[in-house]
């Protein structure tokens, strides 16, 4: 169980230096940062897959499909929006994407949505509106396309909970890595090579983003979800912390108010969970 926490921290530390570093290379087009984060965990994931026999194709081929592009085009929004506000706004708006997993298990899954839980959906639009009404660093577009990434995941979560243990869980990874590869070079407009320091940034997004992806894997392993889930959401304080000292992204208390009310609304949601 001790386990299963430390491993849920260490991979919120990891998507949060993944999110800086996004943020470090604001120069570049979103989609090559989409690029460099999943090439940087795929030439680590498919070597270790074909070790170990995991399959590559699977057997859900249309679900993985629509599995790796939902995830690609939420990554995308959300480095967009990254590059836009400032990391902490990002990272807790992104977190309404658990309420939307709800509503579309409600509709796809038949799975039964609490009373509780929808008070903990309205809880955290409220966050959410509170949030985007205060912080003027925020713009409507941006607002937007954070709260699509965030009903992308929910998609996401969705699909991956219908796969379960149809499939390896390194086969719905590396789809997602391949079709983001595929993705962001059939898209990307202007292409732009790294120089010096750069080169490090680049490299360190797909470190990162693997050590999140399987430390964040590991973590639900080793303890029950409503355990480690909780622990996620230190990720928006490593993200204000760090946003305060390398981007000097600082916050009245109004717009901790609603990342407050909207993380709030999230924990109701893993309460209502856990109790049932």
């Amino acid at each position: 169980m001790i386990k299963g926490v430390v491993y849920m921290l260490i991979a919120a530390f990891a998507f949060t230096w993944m999110n800086l570093l996004a943020k470090y290379l604001e120069d570049f087009h979103p989609l090559q940062v989409v690029f460099f984060r999943c090439v940087g965990t795929f030439i680590f994931i498919f070597p270790y897959m074909l070790i170990k026999r995991v399959p590559v194709i699977g057997s859900n081929f249309s679900w993985l499909i629509t599995r790796g592009i939902l995830s690609f085009v939420s990554l995308a929004l959300y480095f967009v929006v990254i590059q836009r506000i400032p990391l902490g706004s990002a990272v807790a708006l992104r977190y309404t994407a658990p309420l939307f997993s709800a509503i579309f298990a409600l509709w796809f899954l038949k799975e039964k949505v609490k009373p509780w839980q929808w008070v903990a959906l309205v809880i955290s639009v409220i966050g959410a509106l509170v949030l985007k009404g205060v912080d003027f660093r925020i713009d409507t577009i941006s607002f937007i396309l954070i709260i699509m990434s965030s009903i992308l995941v929910g998609g996401v979560f969705t699909i991956v909970r219908y796969l379960g243990s149809r499939e390896h869980f390194l086969t719905i990874i590396n789809y997602f890595m391949v079709i983001s590869i595929i993705g962001s070079l059939f898209f990307i407009q202007h292409w732009r090579m790294p120089v010096g320091v750069e080169w490090w940034y680049v490299s360190g997004i797909g470190v990162f983003g693997l050590f999140g992806q399987v430390f964040l894997t590991r973590s639900f392993q080793l303890a029950d979800t409503a355990t480690v889930a909780p622990i996620k959401y230190m990720e928006l304080v490593y993200a204000l912390i760090l946003g305060y000292f390398l981007f000097n992204e600082r916050y009245d208390t109004a717009p901790l108010v609603g990342m407050g009310v909207l993380v709030i609304g999230m924990l109701l949601n893993v309460w209502v969970k856990r109790r049932a």
